[in-house]
């Protein structure tokens, strides 16, 4: 090609180039009367206070370039984040609402709040393409969009006895099961029923001795001294407390007031309403004081026990709702909450157990069963974008955002719940905006193929 040409070209490139940067350095610049430190290339209001933009008479100068570089950068483009809110033009109000109106201080009209901008990332650019080479290198868009996301957690767990309604019962005294009322395990029981029959000379002398006593204070009511007629009155008061402490049912020592003949049998009573779940008695049989006669289980209230994650168990509260169902009955459906988080975790399968408390009311949830159980971490409501959308770096979390010219905008975000295949953007994006969903990685390895080479736009 002929030099001459070349020549040509280069200069014309040159003076076009000049051409185009004298017209933007002569342009006349304005400023906000009020606060006199904004300037803009254009007229129009001022972001702060509203006001009218005037001249101010000068050109153009470096003060434009330097706004023009803070614009740009090593792929950080023109995106913006979401506006903050609004208000008060004056700062000293130190007012900022998320919906317009009336400064609640000074009572000046609320102006929006500048919008953060976006977030360069370091070493990339922004990727410019063409419908074809979208289709061929299968990039595909979502829309960010506002909505509310839950991270929950789904685990099995076991049906246990809740410990806190389990009753042993023992016998205080030697003697022999006169009779069994309650003579299987797994039979249901109610508090205040008798289980069991004990014949026992201990008892049946304690009996004579009350009645004893009985007559000596009637005897004694008609003495004159006071004292002999407290000391029968003593009498009594102790022999009767002597039976209650041997566990005598308080209708049993009222029918002995009654009758005034000892009973060669007393009952012994149910100490709650459940099912037994163990027996060691048999009728005839010799029993001895502390000697565990029956377990009594009340299964109206159960608990399930369940392993989470380390990274799961951290967010679990005691308090926290939960749902139970059963794979093998779909129509059972119980809602229960946490109630205890074990202190300590399991080093061979690194979870942590915890303690659910459920409502048992039908007796569905037997002891031993499996169950499944759903838990809620943690919900909010903010920009939710595909889990895909979103590169983790290790460093950073990167999202191209498409524009509308077909550019994408690699930019940094800040994400939050992850949960369903999405994730929740805190910082970053904004509602509306279209982001990359598929051929992420395509479109990293070209931004930053563009960085290195400076061949951005």
């Amino acid at each position: 090609m002929n030099p001459l040409l070349i020549h040509g070209a280069v200069m014309t490139v040159v003076v076009v180039a000049a051409a185009c940067s004298n017209g933007r350095e002569g342009a006349t610049l304005h400023h906000c009367p009020m606060h006199p430190t904004y300037t803009s290339d254009r007229p129009g209001d001022c972001p702060i206070c509203g006001m009218d933009l005037v001249p101010v008479g000068g050109k153009g100068g470096e003060k434009g370039k330097g706004r023009e570089k803070a614009g740009t950068g090593s792929g950080s483009g023109s995106g913006t984040g979401e506006a903050a809110g609004w208000t008060c033009p004056m700062e000293e109000c130190d007012v900022h609402v998320a919906e317009p109106g009336k400064c609640p201080k000074c009572g000046m009209k609320l102006v929006p709040e500048a919008p953060k901008a976006a977030v360069p990332v370091p070493g990339q650019a922004t990727v410019e393409t063409t419908p074809e080479a979208r289709r061929l290198a299968g990039v595909r868009t979502a829309v960010a969009t506002r909505q509310r996301i839950e991270r929950t957690v789904r685990t099995v767990g076991t049906v246990v006895a809740d410990e806190s309604r389990i009753r042993h019962v023992h016998t205080k005294i030697e003697g022999w099961v006169d009779k069994l009322h309650v003579d299987f395990t797994g039979q249901a029981v109610r508090k205040g029923m008798p289980i069991m029959t004990i014949y026992s000379q201990e008892l049946l002398a304690s009996q004579e001795e009350y009645l004893r006593a009985r007559e000596a204070a009637k005897r004694f009511e008609g003495s004159s001294l006071p004292e002999v007629r407290k000391g029968g009155e003593d009498l009594v008061r102790a022999a009767r407390r002597r039976l209650e402490l041997f566990d005598v049912p308080k209708g049993f020592v009222e029918r002995l007031d009654r009758t005034g003949r000892p009973q060669r049998g007393v009952p012994v009573l149910a100490p709650a309403s459940g099912v037994v779940t163990a027996k060691q008695v048999f009728e005839g049989q010799q029993v001895d004081p502390g000697m565990e006669l029956f377990t009594v289980t009340d299964l109206s209230r159960v608990w399930i026990e369940a392993d989470l994650y380390e990274n799961e168990a951290g967010r679990v509260r005691v308090g926290d709702e939960a749902v139970l169902t059963l794979a093998y009955d779909p129509g059972v459906r119980l809602a229960g909450r946490v109630r205890y988080v074990y202190p300590y975790l399991n080093p061979e399968t690194r979870t942590l157990k915890v303690r659910f408390d459920f409502a048992n009311p039908d007796g569905a949830l037997k002891p031993a069963m499996y169950a499944n159980v759903q838990l809620t971490l943690e919900a909010a409501e903010g920009v939710v974008v595909p889990d895909s959308a979103v590169m983790d770096t290790g460093v950073r979390q990167v999202a191209f955002v498409a524009g509308a010219d077909g550019a994408f905008e690699p930019r940094e975000v800040k994400v939050g719940i992850r949960a369903g295949g999405r994730v929740q953007v805190v910082e970053g994006l904004k509602d509306g905006e279209r982001v990359a969903t598929a051929a992420n990685f395509l479109l990293d390895s070209e931004s930053r193929l563009r960085s290195a080479i400076g061949t951005h736009p």
